[in-house]
């Protein structure tokens, strides 16, 4: 597995426990893998974006409802149409950038074995299919 895919699976689990600390320093390691060019100014904003939703209890942003409605189904959907866009050749180097961080997000998501609550209270997981 390449560093930025094992550095995302390491971000998501993070997330998943809603360890922003270790996020954070996720996060970082990430930004220096993708570089400063445009598509890695677009992998950074969205991953960016990640942690702010979550931090801030954004509940209409979609990594908000996917890591608290564990919905298997809908992230498969959304990890085919962001391949999708990832592929149009139309879209430039920031918009690719952007798209490929959600697509590796949704699939470390998918390749968790157990998704856990992000509210402990709730004590919810749901298995993989």
């Amino acid at each position: 597995m390449p560093a930025r895919e094992m550095r995302m699976e390491m971000f998501v689990r993070s997330l998943l426990r809603r360890d922003f600390s270790r996020a954070k320093t996720h996060l970082e390691k990430l930004e220096k893998i993708v570089g400063e060019d445009e598509w890695g100014k677009g992998y950074s904003r969205a991953i960016e974006g990640f942690v702010s939703a979550l931090k801030d209890n954004e509940s209409d942003a979609l990594i908000f409802k996917l890591i608290n409605e564990f919905d298997r189904e809908k992230a498969k959907e959304l990890l085919k149409n962001f391949e999708n866009i990832v592929s149009h050749e139309f879209r430039d180097d920031y918009e690719r950038g952007y798209y490929t961080a959600w697509k590796e997000l949704l699939t470390a998501y998918l390749a968790q074995q157990t998704l856990e609550s992000v509210s402990r209270g709730k004590g919810r997981t749901t298995k993989k299919a």
